[in-house]
């Protein structure tokens, strides 16, 4: 049996670093020793442990099976420990310099991130935004290590261990330029059928099953162009007589801009519930209290 008192905390700590960044010189970085000391420390904890812990790979430290199962209670004892004796520490937005890292997709950037760092100008003017999609990882294991603080989206695979809280549903809408000839008029399953269209087939993000109800729809489609993602459609609609289904927030925040027009989808697509998630290791921490609450009052509805 491991005993705790056979175990240098300080080895744990490089453990948790090791786990998140996966290469020796981020963590000496961080820690503010060397290569060689975060070796040896590593050495140790192999010894004290009973297993290899990481391996060498081409893209760097690859944990082993027993440091992926260890890896949760580390964390979350340590993040516990980290409370429990700054629990008088309150968090400040007016005077911390936090960097929060979130999760979301070109969709919730275009929405959110202006009136969020409009916000942040006013009320916390050091804290500092950073946005990841694919980081290499999965989603889960970011929210776990913290790399990540929230995750905002239709994400259904986050579940066991993370908390989740509704912002929003996310309905699904055509757009198409001003003078379209389809811009007048009930916009019906025929009508609809007739368009030329952008294919927009988002298998990255949560959006990606539109395209397939639509497939499943049995309506027959003119396709002229096909992208991975929403992001460019109002711009290709406006100047083309092409139409695209698009989130509605999308829609609404590139329409009068651009010259477009908002029609109801003809086919039924259920909306997108929209959710921010964080993982419990980090559900008492009061910065990220203060910041997932913030996007909620911001953005909830």
């Amino acid at each position: 049996m491991i005993r705790l008192q056979d175990i240098d905390l300080n080895l744990l700590i490089v453990f948790q670093l090791m786990y998140r960044e996966r290469k020796t010189g981020l963590v000496a970085e961080q820690l503010g020793l060397t290569q060689p000391a975060i070796s040896n420390a590593l050495a140790r904890l192999r010894v004290a442990l009973g297993d290899e812990l990481f391996e060498r790979t081409a893209r760097g430290m690859r944990p082993t099976p027993f440091a992926d199962n260890i890896a949760e209670s580390i964390g979350y004892a340590l993040s516990t420990l980290q409370d429990g004796i700054n629990y008088q520490e309150r968090f400040d937005p007016l005077s911390s310099d936090r960097s929060f890292c979130v999760s979301m997709t070109d969709l919730g950037e275009i929405y959110m991130l202006p009136t969020l760092m409009a916000y942040l100008s006013v009320h916390a003017p050091n804290i500092s935004i950073s946005t990841v999609r694919d980081t290499g990882r999965s989603l889960k294991e970011d929210l776990e290590t913290g790399s990540v603080d929230l995750a905002i989206g239709l994400i259904p695979q986050l579940e066991a261990g993370f908390y989740q809280r509704r912002l929003f549903d996310q309905d699904y809408v055509c757009l198409m330029r001003k003078n379209h000839p389809m811009a007048e008029g009930e916009l019906t399953l025929e009508r609809f059928s007739q368009a030329e269209q952008i294919i927009i087939d988002a298998q990255d993000t949560g959006h990606g099953k539109v395209e397939k109800i639509l497939v499943r729809s049995g309506v027959n489609r003119i396709s002229r162009l096909k992208l991975p993602h929403f992001i460019s459609a109002p711009y290709i609609v406006a100047e083309t007589d092409l139409i695209a289904t698009v989130t509605e927030k999308l829609a609404l925040q590139t329409a009068d801009k651009l010259g477009l027009v908002i029609r109801p989808h003809p086919v039924d697509i259920p909306p997108a519930q929209i959710n921010t998630f964080w993982h419990r290791r980090f559900h008492q921490d009061t910065g990220n209290i203060w910041f997932r609450n913030l996007i909620f009052e911001l953005f909830s509805e």
